[in-house]
């Protein structure tokens, strides 16, 4: 069964070649994208869609949420706003009400929140676990998540329970937790921060998860400089996540990760992703991760919502795009980039076609996954021109329309 999509004002592809094509159309056969180009030389297909003059870009690529929780924390966000700083701390909040609650819940609660998120525009969304923090709870949310996103990640190194020495608990993440939620995780992650984990800590969460075959991923630099990016870039973690506070080194040691990826024809050995976290950074009142000055080094940024019941209790992507733009200075299509091309690289799927069934994901290309996100509007640039309003006008994930 194909399908074409005709009439699209502005089709932003975010490929390897960043193209921006007026006027043009799309075919999607299955689940992938079988042509594109203008709409006057468009195939012939089994069904058609009238896109009616609206901008079509890729589907967003969330590559850092939390959805796999119970709970809530307003109060703690009320605290904030009136002026109490963020701590690590909040997370057992989360924890007690998690393992209180039941499998068939915490599974409806992270299909409900996936359920959001496509619904304005994400099409592709990796989770944690962390909210769990014995073996049985880590192992717990690490199925449940295997089955609502797309990706898991391993963040059994969140916080310390309370009670617990601190030693103890990352022999336990390094060990069983680690066998436990191997089954169901492709990734790892580690709160690398001031009321979590140490530089020595985090270092043993990661090798052991590496030498598991796991790939890395660091949570850093949230609250203030610190270890996370000189460990990211040392373990070769496809992300560090937050990047609040970056000296210069930090940004040329980010930079020089890429040193030997080709950003024309996609090839090379991939560097440690910069992710940015707006929503987040609003959230709790620290400063905006410097994504300008990451691109201008020469970093490879996404932006991801973050999406969690303490700090960042949203899955929309395009409030973090029009953050993106109208506060750290990036251009639209910057902004777009970096939240669908960006997370791909972020989470290994920026690669992959016919040939190997893994088909790319987060730009528009023949042979990628048919993830497309149809705005109400003529132009992209109407995410940062009307911030806050629902330009969400379709949706396909994986050729399948969604909404």
């Amino acid at each position: 069964m194909s399908t074409l999509i005709t009439n699209i004002a502005e089709l932003m592809t975010q490929d390897l070649e960043h193209r921006v094509l007026k006027d043009a159309a799309v075919v999607v056969e299955g689940e992938r994208i079988a042509w594109i180009g203008s709409a006057a030389s468009a195939p012939a297909a089994d069904d058609a869609v009238d896109a009616g003059g609206r901008a079509m870009l890729p589907g967003w690529v969330d590559s850092h949420t939390h959805l796999l929780f119970a709970g809530d924390r307003t109060a703690e966000f009320e605290a904030r706003m009136a002026g109490e700083s963020y701590s690590a701390g909040g997370i057992a909040v989360t924890v007690d009400a998690t393992r209180a609650t039941s499998d068939f819940d915490l599974t409806r609660l992270a299909l409900g929140r996936v359920a959001e998120a496509v619904s304005q525009g994400t099409t592709y969304l990796e989770t944690k676990t962390g909210y769990g923090l014995t073996v049985e709870e880590e192992a717990r949310s690490a199925r449940i998540a295997s089955t609502a996103a797309d990706q898991a990640t391993y963040l059994g190194a969140h916080l310390v329970p309370a009670g617990m020495d601190a030693g103890e608990y990352t022999d336990l993440v390094c060990g069983p937790m680690l066998a436990a939620v191997r089954p169901f995780v492709q990734w790892a992650d580690v709160f690398c921060e001031t009321g979590a984990f140490t530089e020595e800590q985090s270092r043993r969460v990661l090798a052991a998860c590496r030498d598991a075959g796991l790939g890395l991923r660091v949570h850093g630099n949230q609250l203030g400089e610190g270890p996370g990016v000189r460990l990211a870039v040392e373990l070769g973690a496809a992300s560090v996540d937050h990047v609040n506070y970056l000296s210069g080194a930090d940004v040329e040691a980010l930079a020089g990760t890429w040193s030997r990826w080709d950003a024309t024809s996609g090839t090379g050995e991939r560097g440690t992703v910069a992710t940015c976290l707006p929503a987040c950074d609003l959230s709790t009142r620290q400063p905006l991760a410097p994504a300008r000055a990451l691109l201008d080094g020469g970093v490879q940024v996404a932006l991801a919502s973050n999406c969690n019941p303490g700090t960042s209790y949203t899955s929309s992507m395009a409030y973090c795009v029009a953050t993106a733009v109208l506060q750290m200075r990036l251009s639209v299509h910057e902004a777009v980039r970096a939240a669908t091309y960006g997370g791909a690289l972020a989470l290994h799927r920026d690669q992959g076609a016919d040939a190997d069934g893994e088909r790319a994901v987060g730009s528009i290309a023949v042979g990628h996954r048919a993830d497309l996100h149809v705005l109400n509007a003529p132009s992209a640039t109407h995410l940062a021109y009307r911030p806050g309003m629902p330009l969400t006008y379709a949706v396909w994930r994986a050729g399948v329309r969604e909404r």
